[in-house]
């Protein structure tokens, strides 16, 4: 048996994978942890170096995982080292305030109770105060982007799911 083969100049539209990778886009990541107490009020903390009050997390490092980071920004933030729960929230954010497009994560932290609380503790300067909030009191001390984010990582909580957003709001 006999084969033929035909053979094609290489492509001069394909780029070197250097060069490729090189044009990705890059997107900023972010992952926060929401927990939540028995008359389901949220855990806000308030940053000592913006006004908005925020859920514990932060910026994901560079190659790092977004739960490795958020569970990074618990032991920064509150001194606590708690296992995550499961993926709440996925939220494409646009460019916005000179800041290029990110994702952000927002993991289940459970339900706490007072004895939680106990361990917690403002290892630096970055964390002023913690609260539980109510739905409106969150809406008052956060950005519209974070409120809606908290909103749906409650629906989330409720059936049992995971929320994909655009800019903090459920797509269906």
């Amino acid at each position: 048996m006999t084969s033929t083969s035909s053979s094609s100049s290489a492509s001069t539209d394909v780029l070197p994978v250097e060069q490729y990778v090189a044009r990705l886009a890059r997107k900023r990541m972010a992952a926060g942890v929401l927990f939540r107490d028995a008359e389901d009020r949220v855990l806000l903390v308030e940053p000592s170096y913006k006004p908005n009050w925020e859920i514990p997390g932060g910026a994901v490092d560079s190659d790092e995982s977004p739960w490795a980071a958020a569970t990074r920004e618990l032991a920064e933030e509150l001194g606590w080292d708690r296992p995550l729960g499961r993926l709440l929230v996925v939220d494409y954010v646009r460019p916005q305030d000179s800041r290029p497009e990110g994702v952000v994560f927002v993991f289940d932290g459970g339900v706490l109770d007072a004895t939680d609380m106990i361990g917690m503790e403002f290892v630096d300067a970055e964390i002023l105060s913690v609260g539980f909030y109510a739905p409106d009191q969150v809406a008052e001390r956060v950005k519209p982007l974070l409120a809606d984010r908290v909103s749906a990582a409650m629906e989330a909580v409720d059936q049992g799911t995971t929320v994909l957003c655009e800019q903090g709001r459920r797509i269906d």
